[in-house]
């Protein structure tokens, strides 16, 4: 069987919440680069695969999928085994927690977390833009905020989800990645247990394999 197909640049903070539940797996894929210079992400090609224009896409034989968390999950699910069980669906509670953490990431920690890179990397980097502070600052007041909830939440359990690692800490990855190697990244040395729990998922050999490719192309 062909392998997966991912579409868009490695590099991508949502391409790269695909690529870590791949390798977590060791399923094998295949990267496919969208280039954004000439619209191919707008493209009828790709429209099929993702109707919103964005990326990732994701080719498995028929079956195509977008959204990012999406196409984690169905990974995971689909190469689960009895020592990799990343998504816990067993039992009840575990589940429920990682529904909870996974969401908490989405609409809590993305949105506080992801103008700070947005200002401080990519911006800079792809654009030519320097950082708007005022944003900057706004987005690390409410990053406080979340950090304050995932301090006492982790002050309880080794992973957000429970002493077990799961979607829910790795769909956490790429955006705290970047993050890392902004001028902020000393926030994290105010939360303890988040700066432990951090640690312990850059020290994953998924984590560190993408990583280093995503700091090579930065």
């Amino acid at each position: 069987m062909a392998p997966a197909k991912v579409f868009g640049p490695a590099m991508s903070t949502n391409v790269a919440r695909v690529l870590v539940c791949l390798e977590e797996v060791g399923a094998e894929y295949e990267i496919v680069n969208i280039d954004f210079g000439t619209m191919e992400h707008k493209s009828p090609d790709h429209l099929k695969r993702n109707p919103f224009g964005q990326i990732p896409a994701f080719q498995d034989g028929d079956l195509y999928l977008f959204e990012s968390r999406a196409i984690g999950k169905y990974i995971l699910r689909k190469y689960k085994t009895t020592n990799n069980d990343l998504l816990p669906e067993g039992n009840l509670q575990e589940a429920a927690m990682v529904d909870v953490w996974t969401e908490v990431e989405a609409h809590q920690y993305n949105p506080a977390i992801s103008p700070i890179v947005y200002e401080c990397v990519i911006n800079p980097a792809m654009r030519g833009i320097p950082p708007n502070q005022k944003i900057v600052d706004e987005s690390v007041e409410k990053l406080k905020k979340v950090l304050e909830v995932y301090e006492s939440r982790l002050s309880k359990s080794a992973y957000l989800a429970g002493d077990f690692v799961s979607f829910a800490d790795l769909s956490h990855f790429p955006y705290t990645f970047y993050f890392m190697t902004t001028p902020y990244a000393k926030l994290f040395e105010s939360y303890p247990h988040v700066k432990a729990w951090w640690d312990r998922l850059a020290a994953r050999p998924s984590v560190k394999k993408l990583a280093a490719n995503m700091a090579a192309r930065a």
